[in-house]
Parts: C-alpha cells; sequence; structure tokens
C-alpha cells in the first residue's frame, strides 16, 4: 500500500495513507522543520491553524485549492478571474483582487504569478495559518497565511494509479510513486492529466501536470531535496451568469455568455524548488532554500460589459452588452531564504530561537487589449455591442472583433528581510513569543504604453508579540498582537507608487484536547484592522490613491480527531463581522461605499463539517461518510447592494478495498441537488456552483 508520508513530512504525516480504506503502514522518517516555523507543540503557538492532512483531503474528495480551503469556514471564496486562478479571503479579507490570492508551497511564495488552479495531485497537506504572518514570512495578505507542503520522496518504495470518472464527461489519471534508488538517495514522481466537461455550456477544460522530487541524504545530519512542478491548463474565460435588475435564476446556470469562438485560455507553470538542511545538534539547524517559478496566462474572452452606460440589458432586460478581451500575461518570480533554529539557556530561561533573512524578485508583465462598444448614447448597432440575448443566446452570430492595446506594463518587486522569533519559557506554563521583521522593498512600474516609468522604496517593520500560558497537558490559552502589509501594484496619478497596504491583529483564544488527546480543538477571538485599501480618489478622472480603511472581527472554533473507534470528525465554524471603516470610492467602479459596508463576498456565518466512518465488510475495509458546507449571505456588488443567497451542500461518499491492491470509490456531490453561486465579482459576473454530481474511481496500488 503507498503510505503518503513525506521524507521531509511534517510528524503528523507519517500516520497519513493514501488509501481511503486501510489502516497505513508505519513508515520511519527523517524529519525537518518547516521553514519559518520552528519546533513548537499545537498548544505552544499563539495562534491559531489548522492543518488539512493528507487524510482529511482524501476524505473531502477535494482535487483543487479551492475545494480543500471549503474545509476551513475561515476562509471565503472570492472572484476566480473566471476560473483561471484561485481567488480567497481569510478572516474577511482578501488581497489584490486583480491578482491571485497568494499562498505558500513548503514556506515559498508560490501563489503569486498566473498559473491557473492549483492542484492537489503533488500535494501532501494544506495549512491555513490564521492571522497575520509578516513578523515571520514578510508581506503577505493581511487575515493570514495558506501554506501547501508538498509529496516527498520515501525510503519505502510504493506507489498507487487511480482512474476516476464522473458527471459532465469528467476523466482523470493520477499517479504517484515512490522508491529509494540507493541508501542514501530517494525519488517519487507524482503526475495527473485530466479532460472534463461541465455543467456550463461549451465549457471543456484540459489539465495536466507533474511533481517529481528527488531527496538525497548527505551523511548523517545533512539532506537536499529538489521538486520540481510542470503543470499546462486549458480553460475557457467563464464569467458565469447575471443577476437580471438584482434578480437570480433568470437563466439557468448552465447558460455561458461568453463565445466559444474565443476557445481556451493557457495557463503554464514551470518551478523549481531547492532546499538543504544541516543539523548542527538535536538543538541547532540550518535551512537554505532556493525556488524558481515562471507562469504564463494567454488568451481571449468575451465578457459582460460592467459599465453602465454602455450596457443594454439594463435597458431591455435581455440584450447583453459585451466586450471582447486578449490577454498575455507572464510572472516570473525568485526566491532564495536562509535560516537558523534552535534552543539555548540564558539568565535560567529556555529560549527558542528562529533567524535568518530571505530576498526575492517578483515580475509581472501584461499586455491586455479590449474590444469594447460606444456609449449607448451613441445608437450602437448590436455588432458594435457584441451583442447576446441571455434567454435565447445564439453564439457567433457577430465576427469577433479584434481588440486594441490596453494596458502594456512590467512590474518588479524586490525585497531584503531580516527576522528573528525568540519564545521564551518564563516557568513551566508561561512562554513569552517576540517576533521582528525588517524588510527593505523595491518597486519599479515601467508603463510601456505610456512611456512612463515609476520608482518607488519603502522599508518595513513588522513585529508580532504572543503570550501562551499552558493551564494543563490538555489545555492552554494564548494572546497575540501582530502586524501586517502587503504592496500595491500601479500608480496614482502622479505616477508614484502607492504606500503598501498595512493591518494590524489582536487575537485570543484557547487550544484545547479532548477525549484523552482523540480531539483536537481551537476557540479563537480576533480582530483586524486594514489601512491604504486601494480606491478611487476622483471619479471624474478615475484616479487610485491607497486611502480605504476595514476591520474584520469575528470568532472561529474548529475541531477534528476521532469521536469513538473509527469515526472521525472535522468541523470548522467562523461568525465573520467584515465592513469598510471610512466612506470612499470603489476601485472597480468610483461608486460611493458607505462606512460600515459589509465587504464583497464574505459570509457571516460559515461552517464545514465532515464524518468519517471506517469499519470492516467481508474482512476487507470499508470507509464511508460525508460533509456539509454551509454559506451564509454575501453582498455581491457595492454599487447595487446585491447579495448572494446563503446555501448548505452535503455530499458523501464510500470507499471499499475489493482486494489488498484495489479500492473503489464513489462521491456525490451536492447531494440534495441546490443551486447555489459561489461569488461575484457584480451583479453581471456571478459564478454558479455546480448541480449534483457522481464520480467513481478506482486505485490500485503497487
Amino acid at each position: 500500500m503507498l503510505c503518503s508520508s513525506s521524507f521531509l513530512a511534517l510528524p503528523a504525516a507519517a500516520q497519513t495513507g493514501v488509501s481511503p480504506v486501510a489502516a497505513p503502514d508505519t513508515i520511519t522518517i527523517t524529519g525537518t522543520r518547516q521553514a519559518y516555523q520552528g519546533d513548537f507543540k499545537r498548544l505552544e503557538t499563539p495562534q491559531a491553524e489548522q492543518s488539512l492532512d493528507a487524510q482529511t483531503l482524501r476524505a473531502s474528495g477535494a482535487v483543487d485549492l479551492n475545494q480543500a480551503l471549503d474545509l476551513s469556514a475561515s476562509v471565503a471564496r472570492q472572484n476566480n478571474f473566471g476560473g483561471l486562478w484561485n481567488a480567497f479571503a481569510l478572516r474577511g479579507f482578501v488581497g489584490d483582487e486583480n491578482l491571485p490570492s497568494n499562498y505558500l508551497v513548503n514556506g515559498f511564495n508560490a501563489g503569486r504569478g498566473f498559473g491557473g488552479p492549483r492542484d492537489l495531485s503533488g500535494i501532501e497537506s494544506v495549512d491555513v495559518l490564521k492571522g497575520p504572518r509578516a513578523a515571520l514570512f514578510g508581506r503577505g495578505e493581511p487575515g493570514g497565511t495558506v501554506n501547501l507542503v508538498t509529496k516527498r520522496p520515501s525510503f519505502e518504495r510504493a506507489g498507487e494509479f487511480r482512474l476516476s470518472a464522473g458527471s459532465f464527461d469528467t476523466y482523470r489519471a493520477d499517479i504517484d510513486w515512490t522508491s529509494p534508488l540507493s541508501d542514501s538517495v530517494a525519488l517519487r514522481m507524482v503526475g495527473f492529466v485530466e479532460q472534463a466537461g461541465s455543467f456550463r455550456d461549451t465549457i471543456e477544460t484540459r489539465k495536466q501536470g507533474a511533481s517529481p522530487s528527488l531527496a538525497w541524504r548527505i551523511g548523517g545530519r545533512s539532506q537536499l531535496v529538489y521538486e520540481l512542478e510542470l503543470s499546462r491548463q486549458e480553460i475557457p474565460f467563464d464569467r458565469g451568469v447575471l443577476a437580471i435588475n438584482g434578480e437570480l435564476g433568470r437563466i439557468p446556470a448552465s447558460r455561458f455568455l461568453g463565445e466559444p469562438g474565443d476557445g481556451p485560455l493557457k495557463a503554464e507553470v514551470q518551478g523549481h524548488q531547492l532546499e538543504f538542511q544541516h543539523d548542527f545538534s538535536k538543538d541547532w539547524s540550518a535551512l537554505l532554500g532556493f525556488n524558481s517559478r515562471k507562469t504564463s496566462l494567454e488568451g481571449f474572452s468575451t465578457e459582460a460589459e460592467l459599465a453602465a452606460n454602455r450596457q443594454r440589458l439594463l435597458v431591455d432586460g435581455q440584450t447583453l452588452t459585451r466586450q471582447r478581451r486578449s490577454r498575455d500575461y507572464d510572472a516570473n518570480y525568485q526566491v532564495v531564504r536562509a535560516e537558523v533554529n534552535g534552543r539555548f539557556q540564558l539568565a535560567g530561561l529556555q529560549h527558542r530561537l528562529i533567524f535568518g533573512m530571505d530576498a526575492d524578485r517578483f515580475e509581472n508583465d501584461q499586455v491586455f487589449l479590449r474590444a469594447r462598444a460606444p456609449t449607448l448614447a451613441s445608437n450602437p448597432t448590436p455588432a458594435q455591442l457584441q451583442a447576446i440575448n441571455v434567454f435565447n443566446p445564439v453564439y457567433g452570430k457577430f465576427p469577433l472583433p479584434t481588440p486594441t492595446p490596453l494596458t502594456n506594463r512590467v512590474e518588479t518587486q524586490q525585497s531584503l528581510g531580516v527576522f528573528a522569533q525568540d519564545q521564551i519559557n518564563l516557568g513551566e506554563s508561561l512562554q513569552l513569543r517576540l517576533g521582528l521583521r525588517f524588510d527593505d522593498y523595491e518597486q519599479k512600474l515601467e508603463d510601456r504604453a505610456a512611456n512612463r516609468v515609476s520608482r518607488q522604496k519603502e522599508t518595513r517593520v513588522s513585529p508580532q508579540l504572543g503570550v501562551v500560558f499552558q493551564a494543563s497537558d490538555t489545555v492552554s490559552l494564548y494572546a497575540t498582537y501582530g502586524e501586517n502589509f502587503r504592496p500595491l501594484s500601479g500608480a496614482d496619478a502622479r505616477g508614484n507608487g502607492f504606500e503598501p497596504n498595512q493591518s494590524t491583529s489582536i487575537e485570543a483564544g484557547t487550544k484545547f484536547s479532548l477525549l484523552s488527546g482523540a480531539i483536537e480543538g481551537n476557540l479563537a477571538f480576533y480582530r483586524v484592522e486594514q489601512d491604504n485599501i486601494l480606491v478611487v480618489d476622483d471619479p471624474s478622472a478615475f484616479t487610485l490613491a491607497a486611502i480605504g480603511k476595514a476591520k474584520s472581527q469575528g470568532f472561529e472554533i474548529d475541531l477534528n480527531g476521532e469521536l469513538a473507534r473509527g469515526l472521525r470528525l472535522w468541523a470548522s465554524y467562523a461568525y465573520v463581522d467584515a465592513k469598510t471603516s471610512n466612506t470612499f470610492n470603489d476601485a472597480n467602479f468610483g461608486a460611493p461605499v458607505p462606512a460600515g459596508t459589509r465587504l464583497l463576498n464574505i459570509p457571516e456565518h460559515s461552517l464545514s463539517l465532515q464524518l468519517v466512518q471506517a469499519t470492516a465488510l467481508a474482512g476487507r475495509g470499508l470507509e464511508f461518510g460525508g460533509g456539509l458546507v454551509h454559506v451564509g449571505q454575501r453582498s455581491g456588488e457595492f454599487i447595487t447592494r446585491f447579495e448572494l443567497p446563503a446555501y448548505t451542500l452535503a455530499r458523501a461518499f464510500a470507499a471499499y478495498e475489493l482486494t489488498k491492491a484495489l479500492t473503489l470509490r464513489a462521491d456525490i456531490d451536492n447531494l440534495f441537488d441546490e443551486t447555489y453561486y459561489t461569488n461575484s465579482f457584480s451583479a453581471l459576473w456571478v459564478q454558479p456552483g455546480p448541480p449534483r454530481s457522481l464520480r467513481l474511481s478506482a486505485a490500485f496500488r503497487f
């Protein structure tokens, strides 16, 4: 049987098996510390965290990052750029909505760029690290950080080949094989290929990727790991459906309002990660890492026009004005990091120290063209409007117009950071965490269309202060304060860069264990305040300024573990009150947004629940269970105060070990066939969720 624990995985991963039924084989692994995280037990960490391990992910049926993050109630889906990237908010706050949400892979920033939605084929676990993390990681999202831990080689030979087929002509194959090549070198090969139709008319996707890795034990104290990431995706750009006069459901969720003749957009990734670890002693180790990642996105799309003075639908309720766009985006990201961590005694107190530095460079090259209709006042023709009847669409009715240049620019961000964190044992039960990071940041924006170059330099100090009181072996109380910053892209009316987005956070909570440690949980209360949000300062000229403010406050409770023999529980609930703090003009439409307005796509109440029972039938492993996701009502657009309705989805699965080598599985998603909408950018760009679907799979272990 294939065990999905990694050669360099977190210790908990050694108990996780790829097989969804049988108990995993025991594997002895050589553990390493995750970058920036040090050596801390769960009850010693003064911030809320969730770890979605391989067992939890497999039980949920998740195959991409969006599905995995649905397990965390603290994460809300955001505008996903027509299905071309991952976009999410954590604790109510999202980053730059014109770029993918940033996430980490083994501590490296890997969400930057345009590689398409992240597949989970090469991922061992997904960590949701809540609250600001700039004191160690540097610039990032204000509500928290998502870190993906990859599958790495094992010195036990194992393999799994999985085939699956599902609704809407969806077919997929996965391979995962690992083996030692010698006593000191091990290899792992992970890959997938997928071809899928969709419940959406005319939409078909093709995806493929590979994640090979190599681990080398160098003597008894050093190890080197190399990982390659390759992927290619072809996905038609799809802005979803629309609300007519604020009413959803007037057209079916399957209706595509673009042009099939545009073809798919193509997203490609080529990434390299190299990590070297050396253990000086049982108390001290060093980690040196390098990452290089190239991504690209290219293709055409036809999508609903959002400007009211061009949109015919607002006049007759049936004719949709559209615009055609062409995108040619390229991004390059390189980072090098070095850190040392260990423990020592000073003045009778134990210190656990992490210190190091990192440097990175991100280049974002965008060429964007658009063909747009004139205003309705000029009485444009249907061809000029690229018009389509939303109730009776006819594709290809008019020749596809040739877009003309709109944006042609390259932005380069460079940063050098130095960080240190010390966690001090002040007594048997009390610990103090002190963290500080200094970043020297430089941004260059070359607007090739306007023949203008702007530069900006910033320095930022990001502190963190946390305290942990361990009341017993099973309960700890904590409180923490932290600051975070995130650079803003673009330039103001004078060609100058913007002040970085800044946030501060306070959090207090408790971490605990129940049922003799079988259940782990945490309860957290938090408040995050954000300044320098990019908004419109002059609606007539549509110039931008970093003057918006917002705040998010709420509480979360998370539970996971074994309720009874063979019965596993995952539960996550979040209450989020995320609103604007001052009055400003929306960055996308220039419309006034009063203070106290709810932030887009953020529900007040979210819940994720999963129960899985493992047992035996006829002497073979049987596993069955299901899950529930509830997402509350959300704001869908600032201008019209359009809202997305709440929804509750159920799913179920069963897996049976037909032989020791062969497992069959069935998944049913959206069990009660509910109509729902996951996110929106405006009332004219609304993403519907899939109806009930069935997926059958067979896994062969070798």
